[in-house]
């Protein structure tokens, strides 16, 4: 609960920003991609390992995220302090809702998708944008990496999953051939 409490209130501050600056998607984006960077645990050790050097810090996320608002980068060093990285996914998700309602997107279909790699953002809009067209009313993308996967994409939309995963196909050959 203390946790919700926090992520709205990051992401309504992060959203009041962004509006103001007229950066809304810009904005977007980049919490996605800071929430990709700290799930893999030697960035998030470096972050809140207080015996490393900013600059250190600094060079190894601006390596990890490229071009970035340096108010990412101090959101990034906030949220490190205070050991509240994990965090960021949730802040993420609640500037996804307060931006869809903000567009006028209300009851959207949450469609995650998981692939082996990060999606880049043109990756992203025009996958979203067939998946609008296939359930046939607007979507939050929440995509996820799962390293342990081999290549393909894994979509789950509501209730229905389907698997375009290589392990997936190979499981299904390895049923048909028994």
């Amino acid at each position: 609960m203390a946790n919700d409490i926090y992520d709205k209130y990051y992401a309504r501050v992060i959203f009041d920003t962004a509006l103001k600056d007229g950066e809304l998607n810009k904005w977007l984006a980049q919490l996605r991609k800071i929430s990709d960077v700290v799930k893999d645990e030697s960035v998030t050790r470096l972050l809140v390992d207080a015996s490393a050097a900013y600059a250190e810090k600094e060079k190894v996320l601006k390596g990890r995220l490229g071009e970035i608002d340096p108010l990412a980068i101090k959101l990034i060093f906030m949220l490190a302090e205070k050991r509240k990285l994990g965090v960021i996914e949730e802040i993420a998700d609640e500037y996804q809702r307060l931006l869809d309602s903000y567009h006028g997107i209300e009851g959207a279909e949450v469609v995650e998708v998981t692939t082996a790699i990060p999606l880049e953002e043109k990756d992203r809009l025009d996958l979203a944008q067939r998946l609008t067209d296939i359930v046939k009313k607007p979507i939050v993308l929440k995509d996820k990496v799962d390293k342990e996967m081999i290549g393909g994409i894994i979509i789950k939309i509501g209730d229905k999953l389907i698997d375009g995963s290589i392990r997936g196909k190979l499981a299904e050959l390895k049923k048909e051939l028994d």
